[in-house]
């Protein structure tokens, strides 16, 4: 086995830094170092909670846009990062006064989430559960509610 600690960070590589930026501060990320964005380099930005994301530029190729977990085409990668927080009624307030649409909800078990976009339609899923440790992780039964998950 691996001795895997923690997340370390998430790289996320984005067309337009200073539009990135913005809405990762508006999520409450603060900008720790620009490491070389337009050499290909990570804008490390972090959470108060400790999350880090390492946003990654610029992009030279537009083909078209992300394949998302939502539409029917399912090509391998990865399709999204998952943040939990603490009340999922907070985060829908702070999102619709941040004008941050929703694409997406769904509930499973003890774990109740929503799905917004970045400005490169990369998915954010939010979680929260009515629990402190999750029991979601379990074999998924028939009426659990995870078949509304996109």
């Amino acid at each position: 086995m691996l001795d895997i600690e923690k997340v370390d960070h998430i790289g996320i590589r984005v067309s337009d830094r200073i539009v990135s930026i913005a809405f990762y501060e508006r999520l409450g990320f603060k900008t720790l170092a620009d490491a070389g964005f337009e050499k290909g380099h990570p804008i490390i930005m972090q959470h108060p909670s400790g999350v880090v994301l390492n946003l990654l530029g610029p992009s030279n190729a537009m083909n078209g846009t992300n394949i998302l977990m939502d539409v029917d085409e399912k090509y391998p990668g990865i399709t999204h990062v998952a943040f939990k927080v603490a009340s999922l009624e907070s985060a829908k307030a702070f999102l619709a006064e941040s004008g941050i649409p929703l694409s997406g909800q769904f509930s499973f078990k003890d774990l109740r989430a929503v799905f917004i976009r970045d400005p490169d339609r990369n998915v954010i899923e939010l979680d929260a559960y009515a629990g402190e440790e999750p029991k979601t992780r379990a074999e998924p039964d028939e009426d659990s509610g995870y078949q509304a998950h996109p």
